[in-house]
């Protein structure tokens, strides 16, 4: 019996290897042989060329903020802040940073809280300072501080720009 199972095996073997998809398998095999991708080559890059400001082209850096010359009264302008004061803690943070979180009155004097980035919580009223630039508090409402700010632009004068922090409901 193990006889007739060996040689019925061995004739379906057989059958199978016939050449009869000899060029299905050749198609196959060759079909992928000129398909190679291109890539294209990568642009030049140019190089970098730096630009040095300094005193022989007369171009003023931008980068840098003016400063008064030494032969001056030490102003530019009549807007331009008092740069020696000290700097009360919330002037350290951007404006954007700082988030007015409360509104109460002492008082007649209306008083805001302020969270600064680090998380503190801090009492403003109107003459207090907060923000980089310079900023001065002029007004308090139950719903927003208003605030005077001087910033510098390219000539080196100074000027005023009026910003506000909304009460975060």
């Amino acid at each position: 019996m193990k006889l007739i199972y060996l040689v019925l095996a061995t004739m379906l073997l057989a059958a199978c290897g016939g050449a009869e998809f000899e060029d299905l398998q050749e198609f196959v095999k060759n079909s992928g042989a000129n398909m190679r991708g291109k890539i294209p080559a990568p642009p030049t890059v140019k190089a970098y060329e730096t630009f040095v400001y300094d005193n022989d082209t007369n171009i003023a850096d931008p980068f840098k903020p003016r400063k008064p010359e030494s032969g001056s009264s030490g102003k530019r302008g009549e807007n331009e802040p008092d740069l020696y004061r000290p700097k009360e803690a919330l002037e350290e943070f951007p404006l954007e940073n700082l988030k007015m979180v409360g509104y109460l009155m002492k008082g007649k004097v209306g008083h805001a809280v302020v969270r600064a980035p680090d998380g503190k919580l801090h009492q403003v009223q109107a003459g207090n300072h907060l923000g980089m630039n310079f900023g001065l508090i002029t007004k308090i409402t139950s719903t927003e501080i208003l605030i005077k700010e001087v910033v510098q632009d390219s000539t080196g004068d100074w000027s005023d720009r009026e910003s506000s922090l909304q009460l975060i409901e």
